[in-house]
């Protein structure tokens, strides 16, 4: 009697388990999965595998440090993960669920004619869920819009990181021309305490001017420490883009004052478009919609249905079953969530105007920035510096001559150093504004290196500008 019951018992396991083994995925399908776009290289297996920088030597150009970062920035290296995550994830929503086995056993351990499992009624089926309205056809729609939105993610954090190495580029350059001024600035100093000391001792000059040359050398030992410490911080910062622990490069090479008249706002706004904070909507509102259309089928009711064999032992016969439910939609027809999924529409739309608007705003003001300092740069590169060092070559020889005395040329110094540090930050400022600007429109301006040339109507409008002052 029991060989009976298990022989009937074990075809429909071997069967159950069939087709639970028919749903895994084989290493070959594994490795048929699509690789994420979003890095060069695949995610690590283990934490020991983490590939280590090589740290650049020499010089570095703004160009080497972005394909570092690119390569190893510790930000980026997320999203690899992020993305087998929504390949997964795709994957997952489109298998069929799975068949139910279903054993039920009838007339057992009663009493007389009724014990044991002489008079027993076993009855083994198969259950199937059939998913009606293409549920699994919209999950899946969902699911790679899903990853369509972790690619955006990717593309906006790539850029950046570009923006980060580009501001940390710009920052160093500015450094080091800050210690060379400070290191001019000393030289200079030192130079006119000798003078000072070579009058006094001739009996031109008062004690007192000794004194003031003298602080003039101390203020400008402290100025070259501040410059030696601001660029040892900017080296690590630029480090810190690919995930360096210590900046081991010699030096950044750059034009800092190489400017180009900037354009208008409204043709810097063109492009705005392709500045993934904003491109990123379209696809969101799709994957909103989707989402939209899954809710809604989810109102419609599945079927199960089942079939399978029924076995009498009293009178050793089988017969044939089957099944069909369905859920009665009465009370739950997915209300809330397609409540839920029209409002969450809604609020992207919101959303994605906002977003639009925030971009544009920052772009007009990014673009206001680098105008504004482009001008500076020119006013500061062509007027105002060639004057203050006139002025303080003029001193010089006044002083040698016994013309002017020590504050006049202190004074002279003071401006000629005082506009060029003025001209190393706004030459710093504009390429960060340029920088900005590249970000907000999504394309990669190279902050110092590679500016782009004013075109011929921008020469002759600049030409016309310094005619008519």
């Amino acid at each position: 009697m029991y060989r009976s019951v298990f022989g009937f018992l074990l075809p429909a396991v071997l069967l159950f388990e069939a087709g639970c083994r028919s749903t895994d995925i084989q290493p070959a399908a594994r490795a048929a999965l699509p690789v994420a776009r979003v890095a060069s290289s695949e995610p690590a297996r283990g934490a020991g595998a983490e590939a280590t920088p090589r740290e650049p030597q020499g010089t570095l150009t703004l160009s080497a440090a972005a394909a570092l970062a690119l390569l190893h920035n510790p930000d980026l290296k997320v999203f690899p993960y992020a993305m087998r995550v929504a390949e997964a994830q795709v994957l997952q929503v489109r298998l069929l669920p799975n068949p139910e086995l279903e054993i039920e056993i009838e007339e057992v351990g009663g009493g007389g004619d009724r014990s044991g499992f002489d008079a027993a009624e076993t009855t083994i089926q198969l259950g199937q869920l059939i998913e009606l309205g293409g549920k699994r056809t919209k999950r899946a729609a969902v699911a790679s819009l899903q990853r369509e939105l972790v690619q955006w993610e990717y593309e906006s954090a790539r850029l950046d990181t570009m923006r980060a190495v580009a501001g940390a580029f710009v920052e160093l350059l500015a450094a080091q021309d800050r210690l060379a001024l400070a290191e001019d600035q000393l030289k200079l100093s030192r130079q006119a305490c000798t003078a000072v000391v070579q009058r006094i001792e001739a009996g031109k000059d008062s004690p007192v001017d000794e004194l003031r040359a003298g602080v003039v050398v101390s203020e400008s030992r402290m100025e070259r420490r501040r410059a030696e410490a601001a660029l040892a911080t900017a080296r690590q910062q630029l480090a810190a883009t690919w995930g360096g622990r210590t900046a081991t490069f010699e030096k950044v090479v750059g034009d800092l004052y190489q400017v180009s008249r900037p354009p208008p706002v409204e043709r810097a706004a063109e492009t705005l478009a392709e500045n993934p904070d904003v491109a990123r909507w379209a696809t969101e509102e799709r994957a909103r919609r989707a989402a939209l259309r899954l809710e809604k089928a989810r109102a419609r009711p599945d079927v199960t249905i089942s079939g399978g064999m029924q076995r009498f032992e009293e009178t050793d016969d089988s017969a044939v079953v089957f099944g069909l439910a369905v859920p009665l939609p009465l009370f739950d027809r997915n209300q809330g969530g397609i409540e839920r999924a029209t409002a969450n529409l809604g609020r992207t739309r919101q959303e994605a105007e906002a977003a639009r608007i925030k971009a544009r705003a920052a772009l007009s003001r990014a673009v206001h920035a680098l105008a504004a300092a482009y001008d500076q740069v020119n006013i500061l590169q062509d007027e105002v510096l060639p004057k203050a060092q006139q002025a303080f070559e003029a001193a010089q020889r006044g002083y040698r001559e016994g013309k002017f005395d020590y504050l006049y040329v202190l004074d002279a110094q003071r401006t000629l150093f005082e506009t060029r540090a003025r001209l190393v930050d706004t030459a710093e400022t504009y390429q960060q504004a340029r920088a900005d600007v590249g970000r907000l429109t999504g394309r990669n301006l190279d902050a110092a290196a590679q500016p782009e040339p004013a075109d011929a109507a921008d020469k002759q409008s600049a030409q016309e500008d310094s005619h008519e002052e």
